[in-house]
């Protein structure tokens, strides 16, 4: 396989994009115009508009295709890989037992005025997300789901309140890059609450993050898009089995 690649769209390496936004231009011909305009200035030649809707009197939506000149080189991607292995529930539950000779404390919520809970629930909930058990399947977990738009000193005390070894916070909501400011937000308050050895590991979750930003965040673990219990819950595994201060046993006593 080469290290040097371009996209696909019908054959191998023809370099066909589809490109999809909103202007605030209204729907009709000029609007189409901006489109195609964009699209050049973009790299995209020749470009084609293949769908477009007004959302509005003011605004039109978008889906462009054609093709781009630009190369990958793959050996030039850096992106953070999974350090961990992913295990069965019974693997999960084995080192929970093992290691800490109780069970392993998580506190989840969604914080700031963040209202959707899909992701937290498909983390946290028994049912789970793609045909996985969610973390309240773990029989030597114990879950505390606080659900939606948490103010972040609340979380901070119902997580000293409950011992929580691991706090787990999603966020959806990304305007204006409200995301960053609680995430940053929730990190501090803990830090100042809890000394560092005792501080529960702090993950976060949501569509919208760069993973590789966990240390600029403050927090232990960034996950994004499509992520399973399973990889949440091998990452507490793994985590309580590193010489990492935040999840020795007895944390959060």
């Amino acid at each position: 396989m080469s290290d040097i690649i371009r996209p696909y769209g019908d054959t191998t390496g023809d370099g066909m994009v589809q490109l999809s936004f909103t202007l605030p231009v209204p729907h009709g011909k000029r609007a189409e115009g901006a489109a195609l305009q964009l699209a050049g200035k973009m790299g995209i030649d020749p470009a084609m508009v293949v769908h477009s809707k007004p959302l509005g009197p003011k605004f039109t939506f978008f889906v462009v295709y054609g093709r781009v000149q630009h190369l990958v080189d793959l050996r030039e991607v850096q992106v953070p890989e999974r350090d961990y292995p992913l295990l069965t529930p019974k693997e999960v539950n084995a080192v929970i037992r093992r290691r800490l000779r109780r069970k392993l404390v998580v506190v989840g919520a969604c914080i700031g005025t963040d209202a959707h809970t899909v992701g937290i629930d498909a983390i946290l909930n028994i049912k789970g997300y793609a045909g996985e058990k969610g973390l309240e399947y773990y029989r030597e977990m114990r879950v505390v789901n606080l659900g939606a738009q948490v103010a972040v000193p609340d979380l901070v005390e119902r997580a000293r309140a409950e011992r929580a070894d691991a706090v787990l916070a999603s966020q959806v909501v990304t305007q204006r890059d409200a995301h960053l400011h609680n995430v940053r937000e929730m990190a501090a308050a803990f830090r100042e609450a809890f000394p560092a050895s005792r501080r529960p590991l702090l993950v976060v979750g949501g569509p919208r993050f760069d993973e590789s930003m966990a240390a600029e965040l403050g927090v232990d673990r960034i996950f994004g898009r499509g992520t399973t219990p399973t990889e949440v819950a091998s990452y507490l595994a793994h985590a309580i089995t590193t010489k990492r201060g935040s999840v020795p046993e007895g944390a959060g006593v």
